[in-house]
């Protein structure tokens, strides 16, 4: 049984999440580049926001469990939770090989919203019980360095095979060795459970009820409710990314390497700056790295609508990535600053729900303007969103790292 936080203290445990959680990215990189193409190709989809449908029921439903997930932990336990939601991830690539209608797609996009509201977020909880306080920024910085990894590198690997093979089924039979690696690496690693109990004796703050967790996360405390929001605009701005850049570049002109190329290197940018941002904002502060990541977003979905050229357009991913890998692990590291100890976890669900209902949302608004007006636009447009996150936090967000 694990008995005092600290990364140093528990390194194994933690060495084990970090490549479980690379795993875990790798599920949503399986269907990155090649999904929203099979959506017009094999399907004859030709609205926009039909195509993107499957975006929608991903980001619902992993916000949804984002929001059970820390209860269903205290109940369950972190560990029983994180290996149920590699089991239901299991059918993910089973239906997407053998879908016959574009429905059946779209469940499949439902069970792959459980598996990562289940997973992704119990191997957040997990490093952050092992961790000390002073050191949130780091861990939540190498979790999410290895989930986005992982979505990069499976989605250049699919989108590699798609063009050698075809898009249905080579580029998804990856995923059963995924989920299998993923069952293994649950198996093995120790519950954080007990590290929780220990630490909850210690805090005196009483319980609170869920209601007002909620309403001060998403609403009442302004620091809580910035980053809720700032979460919200940056998977909005994926969502958007998700559905419309494959869909955009390829009437480029531009050859399909290229294409996966630029798509994946935004979240290996992503993925690789957390490594230096998570821990950057243990020393300098969250304020700083959130607003001004949140700017720069902006900057470079206006530098993909308005450029041209494949050097360009790396480079603008390449920003998008860096910009989201400022705001990314300092979002979740500045929640659990504020939060006391018995809240966290709910506090966390709470925000992630927020968050991942940026996909959907931003799925939902890219696929209405890009059937009203164009794809382009939709990108352009996008890019109001974490402008005025950036604002917000600016007035709104306090710097307070607890020792």
């Amino acid at each position: 049984m694990l008995q005092q936080t600290g990364i140093k203290r528990n390194l194994t445990p933690f060495i084990l999440l970090v490549f479980t959680n690379l795993f875990v990215g790798s599920m949503v990189g399986l269907e990155r580049t090649v999904l929203p193409i099979i959506g017009e190709d094999e399907f004859g989809l030709t609205s926009t926001s039909a195509t993107l449908s499957f975006i929608i029921t991903f980001g619902f439903s992993k916000a949804l469990m984002n929001f059970a997930a820390g209860s269903l932990a205290d109940r369950f336990g972190r560990k029983n939770v994180l290996i149920a939601g590699w089991i239901v991830g299991a059918f993910v690539p089973l239906l997407i090989i053998t879908a016959p209608a574009w429905w059946v797609i779209i469940f499949s996009n439902v069970l792959l919203g459980i598996n990562q509201g289940l997973t992704w977020s119990m191997t957040v909880n997990m490093k952050i019980d092992l961790s000390s306080s002073h050191q949130r920024g780091l861990a939540v910085g190498l979790n999410e360095f290895a989930g986005y990894v992982g979505v990069a590198l499976f989605a250049f690997i699919t989108g590699y095979l798609a063009s050698v093979y075809s898009p249905r089924p080579e580029p998804f039979l990856i995923g059963f060795v995924i989920v299998l690696i993923g069952l293994i690496l649950s198996f093995i690693v120790p519950d954080t459970s007990s590290l929780v109990s220990k630490n909850t004796s210690d805090d005196k703050k009483e319980n609170e009820p869920f209601k007002n967790v909620f309403l001060n996360t998403s609403f009442k405390n302004r620091h809580l409710s910035s980053v809720s929001f700032a979460g919200l605009t940056t998977n909005l701005k994926d969502g958007m990314a998700w559905g419309l850049f494959p869909l955009f570049f390829i009437n480029t002109g531009l050859s399909a390497g290229q294409i996966s190329l630029i798509i994946a290197i935004y979240p290996a940018t992503w993925g690789i700056f957390q490594l230096i941002t998570g821990p950057l904002s243990d020393r300098i502060g969250r304020k700083i790295l959130i607003t001004s990541g949140m700017f720069i977003q902006a900057l470079a979905l206006i530098g993909i609508t308005f450029g041209s050229g494949f050097g360009f357009w790396l480079v603008a991913s390449i920003t998008l990535g860096l910009g989201t890998a400022m705001v990314y692990p300092t979002l979740i590291a500045s929640i659990s600053d504020v939060a006391s100890t018995q809240t966290r976890a709910t506090s966390l669900g709470i925000y992630r729900f927020w968050r991942d209902s940026g996909y959907a949302i931003g799925a939902l608004l890219a696929g209405s303007i890009a059937d009203l007006l164009s794809v382009q636009w939709s990108i352009g447009i996008t890019a109001l969103f974490p402008l005025l996150a950036s604002f917000y936090t600016l007035v709104s967000l306090r710097d307070v790292l607890k020792t």
